[in-house]
């Protein structure tokens, strides 16, 4: 399996320089990336939500060593919201964020992630939208909830991310389920042990199916995060199952993948909103995204042969 020695690769700076070298990968890394700053990836949310489709915005970014670097991304974080507020696109145009953008692995980095991301929660409420917080490993899973939830007293649309392949995730999503909040399922696309998730596609296709079903008999918002044909199917019958509406719910996948499924579910009525990151330091990023689709492995790397 190729997907862990990608995703250790993304921690490596060795492999970092090798493929920030690689005169191919600028290619590649915009199928995936939007812009490198705000004024790149505005047009980008003009077009797509002319589309039907609706975003949610990733400023990318995660190798955060001091404090300063914390504010300053809570302070892209603001200057995105700014140019969001004209657009008037309300909850068509949210934000996911990383708690390690906002210094939760420094000294004394949950409460300073969580004085970072709060005025960028509160800046998203008074133009009419919304905040999501991205699931990382599984060490930072319940320092994340707990500013979700202290987040959620004032501003209770707040949203969170589950990761179907850890062990704990089914526990958490009918914790989640009953209390009406935003949340996104998605397979998980971090490297971890086998003592704490499931290793097999399989089980975790499983698992992520036994997830979803809790979510969707449950109160809550469930964000189907997957661009597998097989779950997307089986996403919608259980809402059916569950007596959803088409706005109870809502599909999610990357920008430039799948690009095709996201108008068609956007066509059939569903809510339809495509991760959309933006930034320079996207590699982290990037390499997840290889290590998710081995179809995205084999594209880098034909695209390395051919015109490295």
């Amino acid at each position: 399996m190729l997907g862990p020695v990608i995703l250790a690769a993304s921690r490596s700076d060795r492999m970092r320089r090798l493929v920030s070298a690689a005169p191919v990968t600028k290619q590649v890394v915009d199928r995936f990336i939007a812009g490198e700053d705000v004024d790149d990836v505005v047009p980008v949310i003009r077009e797509l939500t002319g589309q039907g489709l609706e975003l949610t915005m990733d400023v990318v970014g995660e190798d955060i060593t001091n404090p300063a670097q914390a504010a300053a991304a809570r302070d892209a974080y603001l200057e995105l919201i700014d140019r969001l507020k004209p657009l008037e696109l309300g909850t068509r145009a949210e934000m996911s964020v990383k708690l390690s953008m906002f210094g939760q692995a420094l000294d004394g980095g949950h409460e300073l992630a969580l004085a970072n991301v709060r005025p960028v929660v509160e800046a998203a409420a008074e133009i009419g939208t919304t905040v999501t917080l991205d699931a990382e490993d599984h060490t930072t899973l319940d320092s994340m909830f707990a500013i979700h939830e202290e987040l959620r007293k004032d501003f209770p649309q707040t949203g969170c991310v589950i990761q179907a392949y850890l062990f704990r995730t089914e526990a958490d999503a009918r914790r989640l389920a009953a209390n009406g909040s935003r949340v996104r399922l998605v397979k998980g696309a971090y490297k971890e042990p086998g003592s704490v998730a499931y290793l097999d596609e399989h089980e975790i296709d499983r698992a992520y199916v036994r997830t979803l079903r809790t979510l969707m008999e449950g109160e809550g918002y469930p964000m189907i995060g997957s661009h597998d044909p097989r779950l997307i199917a089986i996403g919608q019958e259980l809402a059916h199952r569950a007596g959803r509406k088409l706005d109870e719910y809502e599909f999610q996948m990357l920008y430039g993948i799948r690009t095709e499924e996201h108008l068609r579910l956007a066509a059939e009525g569903h809510r339809m909103r495509v991760y959309t990151a933006y930034g320079t330091d996207w590699y982290g990023y990037f390499m997840r995204r290889l290590a998710e689709k081995p179809a995205n492995l084999r594209f880098f790397a034909r695209s390395m042969i051919t015109k490295g």
